[in-house]
């Protein structure tokens, strides 16, 4: 179903960001920033500026996120997501060039990983080897239902190197992912929905609209809490079961003497909504 406060995408609802060359940067719903990556004439790949302006975007996110409570990452137009790094710019590169722009795509996809903000991604259209390597650091997906995904970096002679061999693999399993990354194969949304890759899929005119529409809901809730819970999951899932539920209870006592926990307590008891602060 279609969410009611449908969001067109072509109209964003606050300014552009100015200080970056590859993103727009708008504001869709309070609280919620929507992230564009914004090269169509080169379905939206990754060249060393849209690596660095991520770079700079999910850092500040990072240190001060102020108003933002949750990010959609989706791309321009319904072509791609992102295509990728762009073969054209590295293009006769010699080996020290390609070492000195690859440790800015490491550093980008690490301060994705990294930042404790829910992260949405909206996948419009083609999501293939970088592209599908930054959809797969995001927590979760909704994606169109004319997306594609593919791991091809084989077919050019190296492999994922921003995080594809282990953020595919803990998505979808490590006998699929070795399938898919060693043949270098696509799928599409249907399949991805199926391996547990995508949350959802909506068509192509509803993926934005229901990505905000999920974003409004994570932003109504107690900040403090959403940034601990993810930071719980994520830890979790990389430990053993007795370590992951004392990393759980540290960041529950983390959102005990908040003022959000207060008030949500206080609003339970008084039948209205909740007032969250963030602290």
């Amino acid at each position: 179903m279609p969410p009611s406060d449908s969001v067109p995408q072509n109209q964003p609802d606050a300014e552009s960001h100015p200080d970056f060359e590859t993103l727009l940067v708008t504001r869709p719903a309070p609280a919620v920033l929507l992230v564009t990556l914004n090269r169509p004439e080169a379905a939206n790949a990754f060249n060393t500026q849209m690596a660095r302006d991520l770079i700079q975007l999910f850092e500040e996110l990072n240190l001060a996120p102020g108003e933002t409570s949750v990010a959609i990452v989706t791309g321009s137009g319904t072509r791609a997501f992102c295509a990728g790094g762009d073969l054209k710019e590295r293009h006769g590169m010699s080996d020290a060039a390609w070492f000195e722009q690859h440790l800015v795509y490491e550093r980008m996809v690490r301060a994705v990983i990294d930042c404790p903000l829910p992260l949405i991604g909206a996948i419009n259209g083609a999501a293939y080897g970088g592209g599908c390597e930054l959809a797969c650091a995001l927590d979760f997906l909704y994606v169109a239902d004319s997306a594609r995904f593919a791991q091809t970096e084989v077919k050019v002679g190296i492999i994922p190197g921003a995080g594809g061999t282990q953020t595919l693999t803990r998505a979808v399993g490590a006998r699929r992912a070795k399938e898919l990354i060693l043949r270098g194969r696509p799928f599409g949304a249907a399949e991805a929905l199926d391996w547990g890759l995508a949350n959802a899929v909506f068509p192509q005119e509803e993926l934005l609209a229901a990505a905000v529409a999920t974003a409004r809901e994570i932003a109504a809730n107690a900040p403090v809490a959403v940034r601990q819970a993810k930071s719980a999951i994520a830890h979790g899932g990389q430990v053993s079961l007795s370590e992951g539920l004392r990393f759980e209870i540290e960041a529950y006592n983390r959102t005990v003497g908040t003022a959000d926990r207060r008030e949500g307590v206080a609003a339970f008891n008084e039948r209205r909504q909740p007032t969250f602060k963030g602290r």
